[in-house]
């Protein structure tokens, strides 16, 4: 089988990582595009893909008992592809580059090119495909009226949270990262990053003088906390989402520290920041990814040790160990190569 032969083999027959039902994850053949590439597209094999453990899971492998997901359903938005052929009008791509796309667990990519990020040379792919967690932290820090070297408090270390503390600590905040979780401190501990349990509301040089709290966590006392924690007028950013309720905290308590500090209790929601910049909103997400990317490859940013590799053919498995906690880290990458 010649070369050209087998990239048209692996266009026509791809696969995908589809939930089927609740806690079932399975590697199918999927439905390839049948009207021929853009003009302005690129496609190619993928070569990883990462799982956003805390959406994937609560959203479509294992929601809450009940909420009525209708499958099957693909996953996952991050995957970095090798592309193979470019649409007659991409300029600045070409065939064999490596580029960043929030596509899903599939072997096989195609994207408009205007959506794709060049993947700088010789970032290896399964560290290159954290940026699109890394661009979740990003976006509060380009929305944020903090500056360094304020202090930030990120509360709820599981990946999005543990990125965020060290994009927030690369760029000169003084960062405090909390999570009950041991393990998740050490492994910022080891980087430089102070490190809590629960918020530092007895400690009398932080409580009361954070310019920003960002909740990864979505647990009410975490975003009580985050309110008692701000100085007057500073943010707390909900970036952690609430999938179910975990106290019985009453809203008057929430709304008491709102009003008495004039706290700024905002969204996390990421796309706030759009896609592509424009002449009046020159930071993006593709900007963010690349800049991610950037970061990864200097070294500002560390992400080895913070997912595992395993085939896409054990996708079920892999999904069951994150969920039952069973990795020993944060989240797993499918490794489309072999």
């Amino acid at each position: 089988m010649t070369a050209a032969t087998a990239t048209r083999t692996a266009a026509r027959v791809q696969r995908a990582v589809t939930f089927t039902a609740r806690e079932t994850a399975q590697l199918l053949p999927c439905d390839a595009a049948e009207e021929p590439l853009g003009e302005l597209q690129v496609e190619g094999r993928t070569l990883v893909s990462l799982i956003s453990s805390g959406t994937e899971l609560s959203w479509g492998y294992a929601p809450p008992a009940a909420t009525n997901r209708p499958y099957p359903q693909l996953s996952g938005y991050a995957a970095i592809f090798e592309i193979e052929h470019t649409g007659s009008g991409v300029t600045g791509l070409k065939p064999g580059d490596r580029v960043f796309c929030s596509g899903n667990h599939r072997s096989w990519q195609r994207h408009q090119a205007a959506d794709v990020v060049l993947v700088p040379a010789g970032l290896a792919p399964e560290r290159a495909v954290f940026c699109r967690l890394m661009g979740i932290g990003m976006a509060a820090l380009t929305t944020t009226t903090a500056r360094p070297p304020s202090i930030v408090v990120v509360s709820g270390l599981g990946l999005v949270g543990h990125l965020a503390a060290k994009v927030f600590h690369g760029c000169g905040y003084q960062v405090i990262a909390c999570d009950p979780v041991a393990a998740r401190r050490q492994s910022l501990d080891r980087v430089g990053i102070r490190t809590a349990s629960t918020a530092p509301l007895d400690d009398a040089t932080v409580a009361g003088k954070a310019d920003l709290v960002i909740d990864c966590s979505g647990h009410e006392r975490s975003v009580l906390d985050a309110c008692k924690m701000v100085r007057r007028r500073g943010e707390v950013v909900l970036a952690g989402t609430p999938w179910s309720k975990k106290t019985d905290i009453s809203a008057f308590d929430l709304m008491t520290e709102i009003f008495h500090r004039f706290a700024v209790v905002r969204s996390g929601w990421e796309w706030e920041v759009p896609v592509h910049p424009t002449d009046f909103r020159p930071n993006s997400h593709l900007g963010n990814y690349a800049a991610g990317m950037r970061w990864i490859a200097e070294g500002r940013v560390d992400v080895e040790g913070l997912a595992n590799l395993v085939s896409p053919d054990t996708a079920q498995q892999a999904y069951q160990d994150l969920m039952h906690q069973r990795t020993p880290t944060l989240s797993t990458i499918f490794d489309w190569r072999g």
